[in-house]
């Protein structure tokens, strides 16, 4: 894949991140339901990571750093569906 190839894909991929996350705020502010905001959160992170790795270049030996900031993402991703299934103490 060529360079300018690889840098529009990342960045079509940053988008779509911060827009799902966009979206899962609205859902927040609808609903004050914290799986949303736990998932726009996690998609905010995600679009940022993405972001960073298009505009700056990362040497091979830095490559792998990359990846710290996406397992925090799905770590959230993680938590947040956790905490949505565990039961509620007032029942």
């Amino acid at each position: 894949m060529s360079d300018t190839l690889g840098t529009l894909v990342v960045g079509a991929a940053a988008m779509a991140s911060f827009t799902v996350a966009l979206f899962f705020l609205r859902f927040w502010r609808q609903t004050r339901d914290a799986l949303f905001l736990w998932f726009a959160i996690a998609f905010a992170t995600d679009s940022a990571t993405r972001l960073l790795e298009g505009v700056s270049p990362v040497a091979a030996e830095r490559e792998p750093l990359l990846y710290i900031p996406r397992l925090i993402t799905f770590a959230l991703i993680i938590l947040a569906i956790v905490q949505k299934n565990r039961p509620s103490r007032g029942k």
